[in-house]
């Protein structure tokens, strides 16, 4: 009752106020509209700003978010007394290590499946025989309905010559070197990132002006760096352990290159709901390329969404807890921006991205659409909440 009567005097003296002095209301509502249309206007130009420039700041930012999560390691090896420069080596190693080793797992046997697939079209051709048929049904009918509707009208058919690279060699050797140019940028951002971060982090937060700004700074990106970086340990440690289930469970069933899926999965796992789909869809096709009865094909996908499951509804919810949890809603218009501003990169990012922003609006004040439209707020903030990081699935901070 005390923090009702609150909101209820706090909104008659605003209102009081507002009909005191006309002119500081319109002022205050003609900065609103201003702030609101600028708004609109860079969410609107942004991602195609975003797009186009994808070269840069595409490996800028995933340089950012990985440089993000390896901060915690950096400030436990500069606790012990290691310099930052070797630190910042050190944390970049380890990266390199671990990203090497998950492509390799994934990379090599996958370019072995690909060259098996041209061979074993005809081993799904047969596993899916009753439903292509189905489908072929259903196309001739299509097919000869539009050829009645196009003989009742004349066409002109329009000749278009698309270029495009004479193999699959032109194309990879095309585009390696700009890759190669990103990964050795981003590496170089990643390493002065940590290299200067202690010293960054410090001129920041000395730099404000008075002791509660230093203070919420301070808080800022400390928030900034705890929910990033514990999400992804967390969901790396979660991946790592259903990858292995799944290279165990399909080793037992002697689907060939368990590993390889077991990375894929463990992969396609860092990018929430689709991922899971996409990668159960690849096993399904993987079991028709090998196992001759359908049914027993299907194994494959199956154990992975079995294992999926348990995960998702059990073992991510156990550790990751109440503190990591996201709005579905969120989490989905995120991977549906990213991806496509990014592709694939970009929805990996997607939810990193999520946690940073939000921690950086809750701070510093959200935009009050309902505010503008049916009083005078223009932002909403919780200055008492110590930890306002990642909403709950209710909507609450946590």
């Amino acid at each position: 009752m005390g923090e009702e009567s609150r909101v209820e005097t706090a909104i008659s003296d605003g209102a009081a106020a507002g009909a005191g002095n006309p002119v500081a209301w319109r002022r205050e509502r003609l900065l609103a509209a201003i702030a609101l249309i600028n708004g609109i206007g860079l969410m609107l130009a942004l991602p195609f700003a975003l797009k186009a420039g994808a070269g840069f700041f595409l490996p800028v930012t995933a340089a950012l978010i990985i440089a993000i999560a390896l901060v915690p390691l950096l400030e436990w090896l500069e606790r012990r007394g290691m310099p930052s420069g070797v630190a910042a080596l050190l944390c970049v190693a380890v990266f390199l290590i671990g990203a090497n080793v998950a492509i390799a797992s994934v990379l090599l046997p996958a370019t072995d499946w690909l060259a098996l697939l041209p061979e074993r079209i005809t081993r799904i051709r047969s596993n899916l025989g009753p439903i292509i048929d189905i489908y072929s049904a259903l196309e001739r009918f299509i097919n000869e309905t539009v050829a009645a509707i196009a003989r009742t009208s004349a066409h002109h058919p329009t000749r278009v010559t698309v270029e495009s690279p004479n193999s699959l060699f032109d194309l990879v050797t095309a585009s390696a070197p700009a890759a190669i140019i990103q990964m050795f940028f981003g590496l170089l951002l990643i390493y002065f990132f940590l290299s200067g971060w202690t010293r960054m982090r410090r001129r920041t937060i000395t730099s404000r002006h008075s002791f509660s700004s230093a203070m919420t700074t301070a808080r800022v990106i400390q928030g900034m760096v705890d929910a990033t970086s514990a999400y992804l340990a967390t969901i790396t440690l979660i991946n790592i352990g259903l990858g292995s289930l799944v290279t165990v469970a399909l080793w037992w069933v002697d689907m060939p290159s368990p590993v390889m899926w077991g990375g894929l999965v463990a992969i396609l796992n860092y990018v929430p709901y689709l991922g899971p789909i996409a990668g159960a869809l690849l096993l399904a096709l993987g079991g028709l390329m090998t196992f001759s009865d359908p049914g027993y094909a299907m194994v494959p996908a199956a154990i992975f969404v079995g294992i999926h499951l348990i995960e998702a509804n059990l073992v991510t919810p156990l550790l990751v807890g109440r503190r990591l949890t996201i709005s579905p809603l969120l989490i989905l218009v995120s991977l549906s921006y990213w991806g496509w501003v990014w592709g694939t990169t970009g929805a990996l990012l997607a939810v990193p991205i999520l946690i940073i922003v939000k921690t950086i609006l809750d701070a510093a004040g959200k935009p009050d659409i309902a505010g503008f439209l049916f009083g005078e707020g223009t932002l909403t903030n919780s200055p008492g909440d110590d930890d306002p990081i990642i909403s709950t699935p209710g909507g609450s901070s946590a």
